[in-house]
């Protein structure tokens, strides 16, 4: 037997401890609370040594370089999601979904350590300017603040908060379909700024120079009140390429660093392109298992890093996608997340994604917010997204799909420093895929973050890697060095922590009877 292939990982190790220690206790007639306690140091100190053992760690510069390509954005509604501050609670029902529900900046603000855990560092918040709906969907203000959402003083501070942090704020600014009631539609002198009004909304000339210009200093302006870290253009249909671009430029002359993004489709000069016919592609294949996924990789063909979503906050929810095909959502939103921190490209996840929020369409796909759910979506989201931000390989090595078939997805994300393999099971049968030495080296294992499998070289010189169905697996390519170090330092650790504790049990049994003896 070559002791290299000689292995116990972190629970093989807890459950085996944990039960020669019940055994010897109960062969020594003693009865103490004492077992859970060793069985859990066990498990810490393992648990530690496993996570200094396989984890990349961070640089503390990487932040102030990345590119929009490394980020991930956490898509929100500032009404939608938390309720802290009672100061502007007028008008609200929160029984009627049309109706303002409460949230407010003061809510992103308390709620910063949540988003915060799981990983993102783009908060999208949508508008934030005066409207007449809930979603600012008929805004009547480039300038003033909704003040259902509190004040232009409250919203500074949430900006400030999360960039301590290392998040960024990005706000959306609607070019057009605004509310009857915007400041400049009630403007007399404005008359001809107005090209049309259908679906009670006004619709801007926005071939007009003038308006054009206003449109630029409005957003410009917001940029240099508040220190938030990117725009997203909405309503941009009716928009010409050239204007975009002017606005674009205006933008990040205004803060260079600042990010530009659509929610829409344009030839632009965007820094993420997006597409609708992707959340298309995701959400057809993720929905449920064995699915064509021979278009999975079309997003990547475009020189621009590309937004990637299940859905959007226009979209109907993932989960009433994966409902109708009769799948368990939970299981599902896992298989898209995994996959989609993984890949190449932007992940964009829309709030309540997490806690497997549903609806057809909005109002509906716009609930507010529970924070009383079961957190396994969450810790999910917050395992794979610490690797990805703690790995610039995951995030920015390269890509190279070894197999992509009906379901079956197995890509490297690679760099000069280290070399990951992520496989895709989104299939309805174990699926096995092997490995050779010139894909991942010589002298190599792969070690599972998720599931915590290791996998060696077999007898036929492959690395046979075996994945249940509806799963995703992250395997760290390492040295194969026999012995896991870490592991048996934490386990000589525990032996002594178990020989000293019985150690004290004996003598404290001594003293016990000489005291009975006297």
């Amino acid at each position: 037997m070559h002791f290299r292939k000689i292995f116990l990982n972190n629970s093989d190790v807890t459950v085996l401890f944990g039960k020669m220690t019940k055994d010897w206790f109960e062969r020594e007639g003693i009865k103490v609370k004492f077992k859970k306690w060793i069985s859990a140091t066990a498990a810490s100190l393992l648990l530690a040594t496993s996570l200094v053992s396989t984890i990349p760690v961070a640089h503390a510069d990487e932040v102030s370089t990345r590119t929009i390509a490394e980020e991930s954005i956490y898509d929100l509604l500032v009404d939608r999601f938390f309720n802290s501050s009672g100061t502007n609670d007028f008008d609200t029902n929160t029984q009627d979904p049309t109706k303002f529900a409460g949230g407010d900046f003061a809510g992103l603000k308390d709620k910063l350590k949540y988003i915060g855990e799981m990983g993102f560092t783009i908060v999208s918040i949508g508008p934030v300017f005066a409207t007449e709906k809930y979603d600012g969907s008929m805004p009547t203000s480039y300038s003033t603040i909704e003040r259902h959402f509190g004040t232009s003083k409250e919203f500074q501070s949430v900006v400030e908060a999360y960039k301590a942090k290392n998040m960024s704020i990005m706000v959306d600014f609607p070019l057009n379909n605004v509310s009857p009631n915007h400041e400049w539609a009630k403007d007399p002198a404005k008359k001809d700024w107005i090209a049309s009004s259908k679906n009670g909304q006004v619709q801007w000339d926005l071939k007009n120079k003038d308006v054009q210009e206003a449109l630029i200093k409005s957003a410009t302006d917001f940029v240099s009140t508040y220190d938030i870290g990117g725009v997203r253009l909405t309503n941009i249909a009716d928009a010409d390429t050239e204007f975009i671009n002017a606005m674009i430029a205006a933008l990040k002359d205004t803060k260079k660093s600042l990010y530009v993004i659509s929610n829409e489709e344009s030839d632009a000069d965007f820094d993420a392109s997006f597409s609708p016919a992707t959340a298309d592609i995701y959400r057809n294949i993720f929905k449920t298992v064995d699915k064509d996924s021979s278009k999975l990789m079309e997003p990547f063909t475009d020189e621009k890093p590309t937004q990637i979503m299940v859905d959007s906050l226009e979209t109907r929810r993932f989960t009433f996608d994966s409902a109708t095909e009769n799948m368990f959502p939970p299981t599902r939103i896992k298989m898209a997340m995994g996959a989609l921190f993984m890949m190449p490209g932007i992940p964009v996840v829309q709030y309540g994604t997490e806690i497997a929020m549903n609806g057809e369409a909005k109002p509906d796909t716009h609930q507010l917010f529970n924070f009383k759910t079961d957190e396994e979506l969450i810790n999910y989201i917050k395992h794979v997204q610490s690797l990805r931000n703690q790995s610039a390989t995951l995030r920015k090595g390269d890509f190279e799909v070894l197999k992509n078939e009906d379901g079956l997805l197995v890509f490297t994300r690679t760099s000069d420093e280290e070399k990951w393999v992520i496989m895709v099971n989104n299939t309805s049968k174990t699926q096995r895929f092997d490995l050779t030495p010139e894909q991942i080296g010589e002298g190599k294992m792969l070690n599972g973050i998720l599931e915590e499998e290791k996998v060696r070289i077999n007898e036929k010189d492959v690395y046979p890697v075996i994945l249940n169905r509806e799963m995703v697996e992250i395997y760290q390519v390492k040295n194969d060095e026999g012995f896991n170090v870490p592991y048996m330092v934490a386990l000589g650790l525990v032996w002594l922590i178990f020989i000293g504790f019985v150690v004290a049990i004996i003598k404290r049994g001594k003293v016990r009877r000489q005291e009975q003896d006297a």
